[in-house]
């Protein structure tokens, strides 16, 4: 999963949404989508940007468990990481999230950062409450708002087309939402089929899924996913400079409990 982000000959998958038997069209809690395939899991995530290998830029890692929450099955994820920035001191942060373990619907979540930075919130259906503190030397101010409509949270936006099943041809449209936004934002996860990519020196035949912005058809994310852990090995986010960022995800051992 990302905590955030060789190419085919392809119509543009707005082109494809509206011609496709294989379209798959889901709001937050469509039957369409279940997230039980997910088992507990840890996995390292590592983040490049700059050209050949690239410069390191954060490294975290993913731990996953499963549980109950007033009666309802539920994801926990539990992320710790460490930027790396060009000039400064590393900024060391904590990011816990709750989601329903089989619509993926977000319950809560929690960071905490070196800097000081603390937020928290719940999300119940549309509306999003709780606390956020910018610096350990800023007022902790009160959130609360609605958004238009429910959507799987952004930051782990990857975690929706295995969800939601992995085929060849396949378009997902999905809403995406996470904090502060309060619309979502439609994506379309394009299915392009099965391919070899390099993961730290490992080839891994993963299924590559184009995401991109419904609205203007913008590529948001190249996802390189196989339906074991870490599910997301590998990706790619075009930066705003031009720049492509890159990720690999592999495997470690689960903490003790």
């Amino acid at each position: 999963m990302l905590i955030l982000p060789i190419l085919l000959s392809l119509a543009t998958p707005a082109a494809v949404a509206a011609t496709s038997s294989d379209t798959l069209r889901v709001a937050v809690g469509a039957r369409e989508v279940d997230g039980r395939g997910y088992a507990p899991h840890a996995a390292r995530v590592r983040v490049y940007v700059g050209p050949g290998a690239g410069r390191m830029r954060a490294e975290w890692t993913n731990v996953l468990t499963l549980g109950d929450s007033a009666g309802r099955r539920v994801m926990r994820w539990v992320t710790t990481d460490t930027q790396f920035p060009l000039n400064g001191e590393p900024v060391r942060w904590e990011l816990r999230q709750t989601y329903d373990a089989q619509t993926l619907a977000p319950y809560g979540i929690a960071r905490t950062a070196s800097t000081g930075l603390v937020s928290a919130l719940r999300i119940d259906g549309r509306r999003v409450t709780g606390t956020r503190r910018a610096s350990s030397t800023a007022a902790e101010e009160a959130i609360s708002y609605e958004i238009d409509q429910p959507g799987f949270v952004a930051s782990a936006s990857d975690l929706v087309p295995l969800a939601a099943g992995l085929k060849e041809g396949r378009v997902i449209i999905a809403p995406v939402w996470g904090p502060p936004m309060t619309a979502a934002e439609m994506r379309v996860f394009t299915v392009l089929g099965k391919v070899d990519v390099d993961v730290e020196g490992t080839t891994v035949n993963a299924w590559k899924v184009e995401e991109r912005k419904q609205a203007d058809n913008r590529l948001l994310a190249t996802w390189y996913l196989v339906e074991k852990s870490p599910y997301m090995v590998y990706g790619e986010v075009p930066l705003p400079d031009g720049s492509i960022q890159r990720m690999t995800e592999v495997e470690v051992p689960l903490p003790p409990r």
